[in-house]
């Protein structure tokens, strides 16, 4: 599936973008802007160095426009793109210094996002033919969050809650540190944000089953053995009336090699900390045309 950032999304792009430039060029390019003429234009090709999906193309676009208005960008390539070694995603044209200086800024966050989406796109092939989805999580990069799961939606995976403000989740520390037994966090919960979806996290079979019984929306199964998560989907039942009332989600340790094993087990959803916080940057490069 094709993506495109939203206006939000290119909101805070345009922010980053400043902040990000500021940090690598400081008062200027020493090196291209005592080298290169300012009135001469040039073209460089973003190009893919190693079979994966692209995402963040249209940063090239806010990056190059904040150093020169004139800048033009053209794409080849549409987010969420399965492209082969070798294909030119976009083109840009610029005045050379400022083509030079922004090279930098606007491959570092391609390459990032395009390895977390490679990435998704891995773990959704690994799972095919299930009923499963790949989600990711809160483990992202201090003020990259909305940026790194645009790019788990362009690999084809799916957002879980974007922060602590959308969604409740009830993990071990909340019940620790509250003295409430899990079905009484969900009842308290649900009194005060009505409407609001509610995961609560499950740290064995019998906990599984009181976040079930409680009415739990999601109930996360977390370093559950594939023997305890079959016993969660039997108890919680296979009908679409079990499902819609409760989904089960797997977490912990999931890796490439044994997804497709939890994918199995019946499960709807597997929520991958690595997507965002371990995904190996995509290899592009930006080179000026000769």
């Amino acid at each position: 599936m094709r993506h495109y950032m939203d206006e939000t999304l290119l909101m805070l792009a345009e922010t980053l973008a400043a902040v990000a430039l500021q940090e690598d060029l400081g008062p200027g390019d020493l090196t291209g802007g005592t080298l290169l003429d300012p009135e001469r234009e040039g073209i460089a090709d973003l190009k893919i160095k190693q079979d994966g999906v692209i995402s963040g193309l249209q940063w090239l676009e806010v990056v190059f426009h904040r150093l020169d208005p004139e800048a033009k960008v053209e794409f080849q390539a549409v987010d969420g793109d399965r492209l082969r070694a070798g294909t030119v995603a976009a083109s840009v044209s610029s005045r050379l210094p400022q083509l030079v200086a922004g090279e930098r800024t606007a491959l570092n966050l391609i390459q990032r996002l395009s390895g977390i989406a490679t990435l998704t796109g891995r773990f959704m092939d690994a799972i095919e033919g299930t009923r499963c989805m790949v989600f990711d999580t809160r483990k992202t990069t201090p003020g990259l969050r909305a940026f790194e799961k645009y790019a788990v939606r362009c690999g084809g995976g799916a957002n879980h809650r974007m922060g602590l403000y959308d969604e409740m989740m009830i993990k071990e520390n909340h019940l620790y540190l509250s003295g409430l037994k899990l079905p009484e966090a969900i009842a308290m919960l649900r009194e005060a944000n009505p409407g609001r979806r509610l995961t609560a996290e499950a740290e064995n079979l019998s906990e599984a089953k009181a976040a079930i019984d409680a009415g739990a929306d999601i109930v996360l199964l977390d370093d559950f053995s594939l023997d305890d998560i079959r016993a969660a989907v039997t108890y919680r039942g296979s009908s679409d009336a079990d499902v819609k009332k409760t989904q089960l989600e797997v977490s912990g340790g999931v890796t490439l090699a044994t997804v497709r094993d939890y994918a199995q087990t019946g499960v709807e959803r597997i929520s991958v900390g690595a997507l965002t916080h371990s995904a190996p940057a995509l290899d592009v490069s930006l080179k000026v045309r000769r």
